[in-house]
């Protein structure tokens, strides 16, 4: 019997495989901003290490900007390859779904540009991993508690959409888990 792939292997070679894979290298990095967030934001001024987390948590955030243009541009192309075959049924699940992933984008697009506003506003550079990158905003210490409050609450307001991501995708994942174990124990049953 030749060696076909599967219909999920093709699809994970596609488009939709780099948009699935950019959206779980996106969620680590955003795994790795909020722990790093949630421990720097604690650490005393004078552990010296602060600074070091501060770097690496703006690096990572100027990563999921160019992963986010990234994934836009593969979404793009796989919604017209989708749907110029057939429009969308408009039902309500389906404008609730497209709607909490519209707010989830334009969301992972203003958080890390309101913590660039943060880190310039307050005459901080933004590092990404081993260069400096140019300002994008005027140093303008007044606006610190408006950009601090800015930052802060767009952050939580992502994570909370994500976590009510995770629950309206917890079906898709398990039926997604269950057929890979499956794949993968006839797999294992095929070469015994």
């Amino acid at each position: 019997m030749p060696n076909t792939p599967t219909p999920l292997k093709r699809r994970l070679n596609d488009a939709f495989g780099r948009l699935w894979k950019l959206h779980w290298v996106m969620a680590a990095c955003f795994l790795v901003i909020y722990l790093l967030g949630m421990v720097m934001a604690r650490l005393p001024r004078e552990v010296f290490f602060r600074g070091s987390l501060y770097n690496i948590h703006k690096s990572f955030g100027v990563l999921v900007l160019a992963l986010l243009l990234l994934r836009v541009f593969t979404l793009l192309q796989v919604m017209a390859k989708k749907y110029l075959k057939r429009s969308p049924k408009l039902t309500p699940q389906w404008i609730k779904t497209f709607s909490l992933h519209l707010v989830l984008y334009l969301l992972m697009l203003v958080v890390p540009i309101s913590g660039i506003f943060l880190s310039n506003s307050g005459g901080h550079e933004i590092p990404f991993f081993f260069v400096t990158l140019p300002n994008w905003f005027e140093e303008n210490r007044s606006v610190g508690a408006i950009a601090r409050n800015l930052h802060f609450w767009l952050s939580y307001t992502l994570l909370t959409l994500v976590i009510l991501h995770i629950i309206e995708q917890r079906q898709f994942l398990r039926r997604t888990w269950k057929r890979t174990f499956k794949d993968n124990s006839a797999k294992q049953i095929t070469k015994l």
